[in-house]
């Protein structure tokens, strides 16, 4: 959520900025509701004043035994408090509207964001590794699963109905060791703290890191009592301090988290549909970090590196695209996506998406920071990136390690969380 003083101090400084990504908003309302609300604040300090000094006064009327001048004091001071009451009414109203109409506003693009429309304008900022070369014609990964007798579509539906897999043997157990190879190298090589959190958060959970309310309509909830299927560890992860202030030298905190993710994907419909990418039900190992402001740069660059460093290991080229204003996250300050390479499809795919939201998010969940018990409490900076998605990953793998007969290479990486395992074959028969 953007600071309301900023937003109406900064009126069309903030509409131009929100013009780079694709934002139209009129937020003259947002001005009238501010001034409204600035009036009603002077007025009732007015008027708590006015109180002090009738009751003041009334002591010393009282004393000179002044019976007539007591009691037109006594009337005046009814008078005063029974006007702050619908004062501090209206003043509790309008703050709650201009944090309903702040909270569907986006977060403002930092300056580095490069500017444009769409997926097709962003830059390309590095790449690793080289594309594979097969002497072959590579197959999807939907294939090649099948073929293995190891992912089954069908069965999924009949349980769960569109947009859900079972993955069996060799590929099951492939899913559990990305999760183990992942979550080890975040804790053990980068620094992670591992975390284990609900999968059904709150209302204001979902509100803290920005799902709601603007996008309720993505998101999988239960009924009595009302909780949300988290789409991402990055809800109930950044939560964790929700309402708190940290010490500062506590930061930078790095959090990691394996959870399932839950998605509707409303409004994606035809995209997508065969496969593993586009799923209502995948796994994910999420990065989380809370930050120094002045820090935060920096540290967006290190947790991508972070999520780069999993594509490296497994031996998987892939590159990094900084997305334009117009294919940012609502929440999101800046943005780094890294695509990998799937020769079964001709195509990059984003497998991780690595975010610096700024102050966005923990001005919403309020989490603060101070450097000493004197100092004043301040925003930290939160970000967050997949590292990496898993079943991305594992479609990752089954393309660019494919072999000619249908098998596929484990990485070496993975081979000691596979029983030492260097291929998957396809069964014989």
């Amino acid at each position: 959520m953007l600071d309301v003083k900023y937003v109406t101090s900064n009126l069309e400084e903030v509409e131009r900025k929100l013009k780079r990504r694709g934002a139209t908003l009129d937020l003259e309302p947002l001005r009238a509701l501010a001034e409204r609300r600035a009036a009603l604040v002077t007025a009732i300090q007015e008027k708590r004043t006015a109180i002090n000094a009738a009751n003041a006064d009334m002591g010393k009327l009282a004393k000179a035994g002044d019976k007539a001048g007591l009691e037109a004091r006594r009337a005046e001071l009814r008078e005063i408090s029974g006007a702050i009451k619908p004062a501090e009414d209206e003043l509790a109203s309008i703050e709650a509207e201009l944090e309903k109409q702040l909270l569907f506003i986006p977060n403002i693009p930092d300056d580095s964001v490069p500017d444009g429309a769409s997926s097709d304008d962003n830059p390309i900022v590095r790449t690793w590794g080289e594309k594979p070369v097969f002497d072959f014609t590579p197959k999807s990964h939907w294939e090649i699963g099948e073929a293995l007798g190891a992912m089954d579509f069908d069965r999924a539906a009949k349980i769960s109905g569109a947009r859900f897999s079972v993955l069996s043997g060799p590929l099951a157990r492939l899913e559990r060791a990305l999760i183990d190879f992942m979550l080890d190298i975040h804790t053990r090589d980068h620094g992670y703290t591992e975390v284990s959190p609900p999968y059904l958060v709150t209302r204001e959970t979902m509100t803290g890191t920005g799902q709601l309310p603007k996008f309720e309509e993505d998101a999988f909830k239960t009924v009595n009592p009302e909780l949300f299927l988290i789409p991402t560890a990055e809800v109930p992860v950044t939560n964790l301090y929700r309402d708190e202030i940290l010490e500062g030298a506590r930061l930078p905190i790095a959090l990691t988290a394996y959870t399932p993710c839950f998605r509707s994907e409303a409004g994606s419909y035809g995209k997508d549909t065969r496969g593993l990418i586009r799923q209502h039900q995948f796994h994910k190992v999420e990065l989380v970090r809370f930050v120094h402001p002045e820090q935060s740069a920096e540290e967006h660059e290190k947790l991508t590196s972070h999520a780069g460093e999993i594509l490296k290991r497994l031996g998987l080229h892939y590159r990094v695209a900084a997305l334009c204003t117009g294919d940012m996250g609502f929440a999101s300050a800046k943005t780094y996506d890294l695509e990998v390479w799937l020769p079964g499809q001709n195509a990059y795919r984003e497998i991780s998406s690595c975010s610096n939201f700024g102050d966005f998010q923990s001005r919403r969940a309020n989490i603060r920071f101070r450097e000493t018990p004197k100092d004043k409490p301040r925003l930290v900076h939160t970000l967050n990136g997949s590292g990496l998605a898993v079943g991305r990953t594992l479609v990752a793998i089954l393309e660019n390690c494919q072999e000619a007969d249908g098998s596929v290479r484990i990485p070496g990486a993975l081979q000691p969380y596979m029983n030492g395992l260097s291929r998957i074959t396809v069964p014989a028969g």
